[in-house]
């Protein structure tokens, strides 16, 4: 089963690029570009919306230390939450992605971007960074439960100018394509969501089936079993 022709689709660039500009977000750009246009050329209209992670830097450490989530983050987490499509874009410091991008992905209900497709992508100052992306970022987005697409991008100051980085670009961009087009995550959701063991307050208030006041709940708030 895929999706209707014509089906419209959001895509959610998150970028924690901190320059302005960035290479960052100048490659999930690039990306994005060749997404429109490849979903354009196959009947679908693409929005793209931005999630730049320096905006929300203040509030994502917020998150961290006290749960409290602020209108920037609440904002960037329904944009996720409505995407058919992302792209996670992150530098790479000292042989890892970005603090702020892995805290950002950390604050994130855990349920929330179950088998949404994604792209992969990170920039660095030099190539021995490369295998960030497939060892850090993938085993990240694993555990979030995406969906990452089979080719990740990954841009070093020499990749500009070479064109094998273009190939990637298009390959990455037809593999998210297919994958929105296809209605995957949609279907994942509609049909197995009851089979994901949810974070409490996560499933859309299906939880609250939940049976509050049987001993072992009272116990788990404090209270007395008795």
């Amino acid at each position: 089963m895929t999706t209707t022709d014509n089906q419209p689709f959001t895509l959610v660039i998150v970028t924690a690029g901190t320059s302005d500009p960035s290479s960052t977000r100048m490659l999930a750009d690039q990306l994005a570009q060749r997404v429109g246009d490849l979903a354009g050329r196959r009947g679908h209209e693409v929005t793209t919306r931005v999630v730049d992670l320096r905006e929300l830097a203040t509030e994502i450490t917020t998150a961290m230390v006290s749960r409290l989530v602020g209108p920037k983050l609440e904002k960037s987490v329904a944009a996720l939450g409505e995407a058919d499509g992302i792209v996670a874009s992150t530098p790479v410091y000292a042989a890892g992605a970005s603090g702020l991008f892995t805290s950002f992905f950390q604050v994130l209900d855990s349920d929330l971007l179950i088998a949404k497709p994604v792209v992969l992508a990170a920039t660095a100052g030099t190539a021995r960074h490369a295998l960030v992306v497939d060892e850090q970022l993938r085993s990240l987005f694993a555990y979030l439960r995406a969906t990452a697409t089979p080719t990740s991008l990954f841009a070093a100051p020499e990749d500009w100018s070479d064109p094998a980085l273009a190939r990637r670009i298009d390959r990455a961009a037809r593999e998210l394509v297919l994958l929105m087009e296809s209605g995957f995550a949609r279907q994942v959701r509609d049909q197995s969501w009851g089979s994901y063991q949810h974070e409490f307050g996560s499933a859309g208030g299906t939880e609250l089936t939940i049976d509050l006041d049987s001993e072992l709940m009272r116990l788990a708030t404090g209270g007395s079993a008795a």
